[in-house]
């Protein structure tokens, strides 16, 4: 969300806070609205960011696959990550690419790489290419250790959000049933008692 919609919708909130109650005590709500709602839209994640971080999550396992390939064929890493990032495209591919561009032009490694770093797994990516670089290690089983790392991590995120949405699926059902229980079975319950209470007194 940009930063003016995410402060526009703040104000207008903490401005209808300051109305509703009025006096000083509606002025001290409503900036506490502002803040407070600043806050909490600066961490609503735009639809954008989104397919972005759930594509990057799913290409990175298949791109450390093809550098891997491509490394094995013989084409140095520079080479490497900017064809794999022609063929990937999206958030991986434009990084690669930059990552590609940077080596090509002599960058450090650690530089070059944290290109991904902002990316779900991108990080650990990138540290395990700039570690291989810089000590020796032979930089296609890194990034076949890491795509079956990045594969494993992609499941559990799976897995968990399922489990999620098994929890939020019962929710409606939970607040239907409840008032509809305390309606049935308690509300009479305690009918029953405060009248017998009142006959007996």
């Amino acid at each position: 969300m940009r930063a003016w919609v995410r402060w526009s919708a703040a104000v207008l909130a903490g401005l209808s806070i300051a109305l509703a109650i009025r006096g000083a005590g509606g002025l001290a709500a409503g900036v506490a609205t502002v803040a407070g709602c600043g806050m909490l839209l600066r961490r609503v994640e735009s639809s954008r960011a989104r397919r972005e971080r759930v594509t990057a999550r799913s290409d990175l396992p298949f791109a450390a696959d093809l550098l891997a390939a491509a490394l094995r064929s013989g084409a140095p890493p520079d080479r490497a990550a900017l064809a794999v990032g022609e063929v990937l495209g999206g958030p991986v591919g434009l990084r690669l690419r930059r990552a590609g561009r940077a080596l090509r032009l002599g960058t450090a490694p650690e530089t070059a790489w944290a290109h991904l770093s902002d990316l779900p797994g991108g990080a650990r990516f990138a540290r395990a290419a700039t570690r291989s670089a810089e000590h020796g290690i032979a930089l296609t089983r890194t990034l076949d250790r890491q795509a079956a790392d990045l594969r494993t991590a992609k499941a559990a995120a799976a897995e968990a959000a399922v489990r999620r949405v098994g929890v939020l699926a019962v929710l409606p059902v939970g607040l239907c049933f409840l008032p509809a229980f305390v309606l049935a079975g308690v509300v009479p319950v305690v009918i029953a008692v405060i009248r017998d209470v009142f006959v007996a007194l």
